[in-house]
């Protein structure tokens, strides 16, 4: 366990670091995705070994090998109700399994290129899937039925989600976009072309107001879908980002990348707060828990990783996040500040001095006190921003300066 604590990179404001609960070991080749059961009790992984392996956690730690697809499983995902799961596959098809019964399944058959996503929407009674055949399609979960295809990208789908209402599906691609889309009308709403590679991941934040990407540019972007405008950019990683899962509260968000690590951001206050490894190679895929007491990472290295968040998120229950999330509804609202920060893993900031004016007044109620420590907060991102800004402008200007010197020794070796 130290080995995996040691390796934590941790900042103060927290009770207690991520810590690594369980490594599970049975996939015989890399494993490609992990969700949870709404109970926690079950965790599925998905491999390409050509097998899903169902995790039983509590009481006692139990695993069943599910066999039935020809090739490697690229995707798993678990229905609201954790009673299916769906699965993916290299070999073009689509499976919905049935947990307690083992080896049972229905495949269903209608892409014609590997299927690289799975997702069950909100009310399980939906299904929409992604494919290198360029499409996406939905089905209905209970009649087993195709019902619709969406088709505008060029190239590979890699991963649709439904919205937390079931209203839109966003879509990920190697044609270097994310895609919205109306499941009632059948259209793309909107196209985010930010992205400098493949896209490899986007999910839905939970208020359903924001969707997060990330690519084989090292990049993780988010964006606001209400006004389509993009709202924080990280550069964190030092290779792909493979996978993202944003934590039920909506605060936090986690990467998995071929750098081998996670990284956790605060998204509240766009900063970088644990940089976690423990895989002996490239992290592929990543999942909180439904509760988001749990999250579950795997990799290369054919582990499969469970670790306890240990989040003190009751610090976050302040007057500004409860504003925020409570006026979703408007136009103008932003769930999260808009921040950008590229390959900068920013400080953060010392409570020292809010701990001592507590002690020395402790009649100042805790939410003013916790609202003050939020804005001082977002102060010290302000001017790390800034200072980042300068550096900016003065490599540039060093840039401007040698390009002008090199042009005047041009024009002195012509004149001679």
């Amino acid at each position: 366990m130290a080995l995996f604590k040691d390796s934590i990179r941790s900042y103060p404001g927290r009770k207690e670091d991520p810590s690594l609960e369980r490594n599970f070991r049975g996939h015989k080749d890399a494993v490609t995705s992990v969700d949870f059961s709404a109970n926690r009790k079950q965790l599925v992984s998905g491999s390409m070994d050509a097998c899903l392996m169902i995790w039983h956690m509590k009481p006692h730690m139990r695993a069943y090998r599910f066999v039935g697809h020809k090739d490697a499983v690229m995707c798993v995902n678990f229905s609201p109700s954790g009673h299916l799961v769906a699965s993916g596959s290299r070999d073009k098809t689509v499976r919905i399994w049935v947990p307690n019964l083992k080896g049972e399944s229905t495949v269903f058959r209608a892409h014609t290129g590997t299927v690289r996503s799975v997702h069950f929407s909100s009310d399980g009674q939906s299904l929409v899937t992604a494919s290198d055949d360029k499409t996406l399609k939905v089905w209905t979960v209970h009649r087993q039925k195709f019902l619709f295809s969406f088709t505008q990208h060029i190239n590979w789908v890699r991963c649709a989600k439904f919205s937390p209402d079931g209203r839109l599906i966003v879509s990920a691609s190697d044609d270097k976009t994310v895609k919205l889309w109306d499941k009632t009308s059948r259209e793309c709403v909107h196209s985010f072309c930010e992205h400098g590679g493949f896209v490899n991941y986007v999910d839905f934040h939970p208020s359903g107001t924001c969707i997060a990407a990330a690519g084989t540019d090292n990049t993780v972007k988010l964006w606001d879908i209400r006004t389509n405008r993009l709202l924080q950019h990280y550069q964190l990683h030092s290779a792909v980002v493979n996978a993202l899962s944003f934590h039920p509260s909506g605060n936090y968000l986690i990467t998995a990348s071929n750098d081998s690590t996670l990284k956790i951001l605060d998204l509240m206050e766009g900063r970088l707060l644990y940089t976690l490894h423990g895989h002996l190679g490239p992290a592929t895929c990543v999942a909180f828990s439904r509760s988001g007491e749990l999250f579950a990472s795997g990799g290369t290295d054919e582990q499969v990783m469970v670790w306890k968040s240990n989040f003190d998120v009751t610090d976050y229950e302040d007057p500004l996040k409860t504003q925020r999330f409570a006026s979703s509804s408007k136009s103008d609202a932003k769930i999260l500040p808009e921040m950008d920060f590229s390959e900068v893993s920013l400080g953060m900031k010392s409570q020292d001095s809010f701990r001592n004016s507590q002690a020395e007044a402790v009649t100042i109620p805790a939410t003013v006190t916790n609202t003050l420590e939020h804005i001082v907060s977002q102060l010290d991102v302000l001017t790390q921003t800034v200072s980042i800004l300068e550096q900016r402008l003065t490599l540039t200007e060093d840039k401007l300066k040698q390009c002008l010197e090199n042009q005047q020794l041009i024009m002195q070796s012509k004149a001679e």
